[in-house]
């Protein structure tokens, strides 16, 4: 029955029919618990990437547990009743394969990369601690220290971590994401068992996850073995609708100094509120992420670069920077490294009247023309990573977006037009919806 239907729906672009799509060689279902299953075939190589989306990360927490998605990441790995604490880990590398995984703001991921006759082992043990993991104390406690410590070196001993913490949670009034994914130090070494098992309870089920199986895989093959091993999984009766807090109207813009003894090479960052990726609706964030290769995202041919570090010798790196991919707004991002003798006030001056000409004349035709064949080339050679194909899907469907948004957006990117670009650009270089900081040691700056 399902070779006979796969020969039906291979000569179709779209066709929805119980549970199920298929889109050039993306093909997706739908469990009856709510699980959606993505399958990216890919047959160059007897590969699989297996990968489980959690549609809940660090702006999805309780106001005051922050750093339990995080936290939890790290207790996947401890035991069910089926397998020991750590096992996991054992089995996957026994079988010659690779693992990790990942929190954001908006999701959180594992994943597997195996041989493809060893997926089933893969959802076996997957679907295993989705609902039956197992903690106690004696496991619980012990990884929280290994979670401080990780902040410790990560976070506390990096002044740029810690300076981009603080603007961060300057530029969000209201709003989560300006909490940080691992989460306020004081808040994470009060976590609990309780909270741990709460969140996992509530949040790690099927019908709150998308898997994503991408290589030298068959969509049907999948779609039995998913069956076999989610389809039996009991959804969460009690999962809350995705509503965040949102921003207020920002009525002036925020300037911030950090200094720390430690930082060897200061420089200036601003970060402007800005609109994601929308399912349906996404030409604005294809101009934001032209946008960004034009100003700073190709080095010193981009504007910044040109201006800043070629022309005018004033910076040693200026670049921009823009994601899209989020659940609610996040920031349009642009930075600069002066070079030695320039201060960073006078860096700063040269950054926006670099931005001012920029919006007063518009991209230069064949700057833009050439940014588009590079990145059509960019999504050409995506192609070739299938990890990064899988994670492009799980990341886009977590936020929102559909599959057929996520397979339109090289045509999109493609339609900017140079209007387009400074409409969007001065839609959001507004400044009362930004954030300037100094990075700089305690001294004051030797060039002043």
């Amino acid at each position: 029955m399902f070779k006979q239907f796969a020969f039906l729906v291979l000569f179709t672009f779209s066709v929805p029919a119980a549970g199920f799509a298929r889109q050039d060689f993306v093909t997706s279902f739908r469990l009856d618990n709510g699980m959606e299953v993505v399958v990216l075939e890919d047959h160059r190589a007897p590969i699989v990437t297996h990968m489980v989306w959690y549609k809940v990360g660090a702006a999805d927490e309780v106001a005051g547990k922050s750093g339990i998605a995080h936290f939890l990441e790290h207790l996947m790995f401890k035991g069910t009743d089926k397998m020991a604490a750590g096992e996991f880990s054992k089995i996957v590398a026994a079988n010659g394969g690779s693992e990790n995984a990942f929190t954001s703001l908006d999701y959180t991921g594992y994943f597997q990369r195996v041989a493809a006759d060893r997926l089933e082992l893969m959802m076996e043990m997957e679907a295993d601690r989705m609902r039956n993991l197992r903690l106690t104390e004696e496991e619980v406690l012990p990884e929280r220290d290994v979670v401080l410590e990780e902040r410790n070196s990560r976070t506390e001993n990096d002044p740029g971590a810690l300076f981009s913490e603080q603007r961060s949670a300057l530029q969000y009034f209201n709003h989560p994401y300006g909490v940080p994914i691992i989460g306020w130090k004081h808040e994470v070494s009060a976590l609990t068992l309780e909270d741990a098992v709460a969140f996992y309870k509530t949040y790690y089920a099927p019908n709150n996850a998308i898997l994503v199986v991408a290589g030298d895989v068959e969509p049907w093959d999948v779609l039995a073995l998913a069956e076999q091993y989610y389809g039996v999984l009991a959804p969460s009766d009690n999962l809350p609708p995705r509503i965040r807090p949102q921003e207020p109207p920002h009525l002036a813009p925020v300037r911030a100094e950090f200094r720390d003894a430690r930082v060897g090479t200061p420089y200036l960052i601003r970060t402007y509120l800005a609109p994601n990726r929308k399912s349906g609706d996404q030409k604005q964030a294809a101009a934001l992420t032209i946008l960004a290769e034009l100003l700073g995202g190709s080095g010193i041919t981009s504007v910044l670069g040109k201006e800043l570090q070629l022309e005018q010798k004033v910076a040693l790196n200026a670049a921009s920077f823009y994601g899209g991919v989020s659940v609610d707004p996040q920031t349009f991002g642009v930075y600069v490294v002066p070079a030695p003798g320039t201060t960073l006030a006078q860096a700063e001056a040269a950054m926006d009247a670099s931005i001012a000409k920029f919006l007063d004349d518009g991209p230069d035709a064949e700057h833009l023309a050439r940014i588009k064949t590079q990145i059509r080339a960019s999504e050409i050679f995506a192609r070739d990573d299938v990890d990064g194909y899988a994670r492009r899907y799980g990341a886009g469907l977590t936020a929102g977006l559909t599959i057929q948004d996520i397979q339109d957006w090289p045509d999109v990117l493609q339609s900017v037009t140079a209007e387009d670009v400074v409409a969007a650009a001065k839609d959001v270089f507004v400044l009362n919806n930004s954030v300037t900081g100094w990075l700089m040691p305690l001294k004051e700056e030797a060039s002043k």
